[in-house]
């Protein structure tokens, strides 16, 4: 990214779509997929708890991995931005 003062809402624009993809996407498809199984088979809530639980452990999963990748970018840029003012210089 080549200015990070000009575009840090982006970054975190991007990270709060993405984390909320996690949480929305899983969560909706498995309350429907859930609903319609339970009304096919007659077995109402077992499949719509179920499937609702494995999908928050899903979204739990996927926010983790979203936020480590954020973080690890964030070293990244910090130890670069080190590594162009030299050894012992902290210029923000």
């Amino acid at each position: 990214m080549k200015n990070n003062k000009d575009n840090w809402w982006q970054q975190g624009l991007l990270m709060f779509a993405e984390s909320t993809g996690w949480i929305a996407i899983p969560i909706i498809l498995s309350l429907f997929l859930g609903r319609y199984i339970d009304e096919k088979q007659g077995t109402e809530p077992l499949y719509f708890l179920s499937l609702t639980a494995f999908a928050f452990i899903i979204s739990c999963i996927g926010i983790g991995r979203v936020g480590i990748k954020y973080m690890k970018q964030i070293d990244k840029e910090e130890n670069n931005k080190k590594t162009i003012n030299g050894p012992g210089i902290d210029r923000h």
